[in-house]
């Protein structure tokens, strides 16, 4: 770690805070107490006081150090530390503001395998600090100013009341939801939603069968969760259940199943509930945020009830930018994390399926109605190795072909070409009517494309 920082180029904090190998640097023990001394030090002389801050995590077995190392950074730094224990990212972020603290510091890998871990570092608004914040403690990390750390390991403290105070802030955005007579299944992720959840809905009333739901510290999101769907369709079929409901690791997202076993990804979800708040007399602006990589069938479905999609680089922080800049009031991704500003800067899943099952009730009692009118294109994405990353428009024969294929879709498709952030591979992605067809022009592209940069 004898390194030190270029001045403006971030090492550790990506687009979701700092992840990797549990116990590895930089999630080993020294870096993460460096962590926890230099958000304390540099909180408290922005206040001018003692900074308070509040820890949650995730059920992964590594959950607890990285707790323990971050509480005692804080507190050699002379910051006050308490813990929500395992919490959901949102309640934490949630959590954060309720009980006065001036930051949240989540230990979650979200959909990740549980050998992985992260933190994530949260304002009281719910926003995740800036990068010149992030850049700072890098700079403290990868300097010499914190070295060893002699003292003992600081007891982790807990704060009274955190999953009783979150819960009680799910359950007043309910709008007087009445869940009595449907049959709700939960895939918990083995995660942070796993008693949580549960509680919750049927609080409201539902008939609540949790699978998924008994965490060990290692089966967090194995074979399970929104990015394994099987086992809930499954159980929404055999139990004859109305509605599946999927979290991932730390629930900041959510996936569904229809009764009819059908997947329902955010994309349905954002459609489903767009309706809802059409006939509520919300969507002042008409406008929708989601990413680049959300279908065109959502798109096409939004302009004809009068909306527009906006569409974001991938990413809850990219989604969250463009809704804060024009003041819209839902964004969200295919993945399922969906926004909500009003209520909080933060993907919440628990929040999200509140609202779906009003947007359920609000449209006939199923999900396979509240969805109605979002047709899925197909869509085949193609990667392509190449020996550089030259900006598509200016190879000329890339340019042209791109512009073929854009002619062939004629409106009723799309086309996105794109560079993977960490690989040097070109990705052709194509949506259209036609699935030979897509598959046809996305090989035809990549072919261009190979022979140019490969």
């Amino acid at each position: 770690m004898g390194t030190r920082m270029g001045a403006n180029i971030k090492r550790l904090f990506g687009t979701d805070g700092i992840r990797g190998m549990a116990d590895v640097f930089p999630l080993d023990a020294q870096t993460m107490r460096a962590v926890g001394a230099s958000l304390a030090r540099r909180m408290g002389e922005k206040l001018g006081r003692q900074p308070r801050l509040l820890t949650g995590r995730d059920t992964r077995e590594s959950g607890p150090r990285i707790e323990r190392e971050l509480t005692t950074g804080v507190t050699e730094s002379v910051g006050f530390c308490r813990s929500a224990g395992v919490m959901t990212t949102p309640g934490i972020a949630y959590l954060t503001r309720h009980f006065g603290f001036d930051a949240g510091v989540v230990i979650s890998a979200s959909h990740n395998p549980f050998d992985d871990n992260g933190i994530k570092i949260f304002a009281p608004s719910g926003k995740k600090i800036g990068e010149s914040a992030e850049l700072a403690i890098e700079g403290d990390i990868f300097s010499s100013q914190h070295t060893s750390f002699l003292s003992a390991d600081t007891e982790v403290i807990e704060q009274p009341g955190a999953d009783f105070a979150y819960l009680e802030h799910l359950a007043a955005h309910s709008d007087g939801l009445d869940l009595h007579g449907m049959k709700i299944v939960l895939d918990c992720s083995n995660g942070a939603a796993s008693s949580l959840a549960p509680e919750l809905f049927k609080r409201l009333g539902a008939n609540v069968n949790a699978i998924h739901a008994t965490p060990d510290g290692r089966n967090i999101n194995r074979d399970c969760g929104s990015l394994h769907m099987s086992d809930l369709q499954q159980k929404v079929i055999s139990e004859k259940a109305d509605i599946g409901i999927a979290f991932d690791g730390d629930a900041d997202r959510a996936l569904f199943v229809d009764e009819k076993g059908t997947l329902v990804d955010g994309d349905g979800a954002l459609w489903a509930l767009c309706r809802w708040m059409t006939g509520r007399g919300e969507l002042a602006n008409k406008t929708v945020v989601a990413t680049v990589m959300s279908n065109i069938g959502l798109e096409l479905a939004l302009k004809s009830a009068g909306l527009d999609l906006l569409r974001a680089p991938v990413g809850d922080r990219f989604v969250l930018e463009e809704l804060l800049k024009t003041g819209s009031e839902i964004g969200g991704e295919q993945s399922g994390h969906i926004i909500f500003p009003a209520i909080s800067l933060v993907g919440d899943g628990i929040m999200s399926a509140i609202c779906v099952l009003e947007a359920v009730q609000a449209t006939g009692g199923s999900l396979s109605k509240a969805v109605e009118g979002f047709v899925r294109y197909p869509q085949i994405l193609v990667n392509v190795k190449v020996r550089e990353k030259q900006p598509f428009e200016s190879v000329s024969k890339i340019a042209d072909a791109a512009q073929r294929v854009e002619r062939q879709l004629n409106g009723s498709g799309r086309l996105l070409l794109r560079y993977s952030g960490t690989e040097n591979l070109a990705r052709v992605m194509i949506e259209g009517q036609d699935q030979a067809a897509i598959e046809s022009q996305a090989n035809e592209l990549a072919g261009v494309i190979r022979a140019e940069l490969g």
